[in-house]
């Protein structure tokens, strides 16, 4: 029973590298379409076409089975996303530096400080503090 669970050893290792291929691309496939779909009003579609290219290519893999195309897609696949992350990145850095000021005329500290006046102390509120034992007993010699 050893022998013939080894010499079937090399067939499980192959079998077990495309189940974990397939499985990235699949995991990977689904993450960028809902990165897409999550995101469809911030990206130009010039920025989603290679992806979507990449996406159909990814598909195709899957379906055929092959771990080489499987991890070629992969590669293609994460080309593209890491172009599309980059053009998110752009758009988020650049609504930030826009959105970021605050109130016109307001100070930057006037908006926390608004914010933490309407607040009233209660069961909710956490005090830091140390705690110092002074009697004398306890002390060690």
């Amino acid at each position: 029973m050893r022998r013939e669970a080894e010499s079937h050893s090399d067939e499980d290792r192959r079998k077990f590298a495309e189940v974990e291929a397939r499985n990235t691309l699949d995991s990977r496939v689904y993450q960028m379409e809902k990165l897409i779909r999550e995101n469809r009003e911030k990206l130009a579609e010039g920025d989603v076409k290679p992806v979507e290219a990449a996406l159909e290519t990814a598909k195709s893999a899957l379906a055929s089975g092959n771990l080489e195309s499987i991890q070629s897609a992969i590669k293609e696949l994460e080309s593209a996303s890491h172009k599309l992350a980059e053009v998110l990145y752009r758009a988020s850095a650049a609504a930030g530096a826009a959105g970021g000021q605050g109130t016109p005329g307001a100070t930057p500290g006037a908006q926390q400080s608004e914010g933490s006046a309407g607040k009233k102390g209660g069961d909710g509120e956490v005090i830091d503090a140390e705690y110092v034992d002074v009697d004398e007993s306890k002390k060690p010699n």
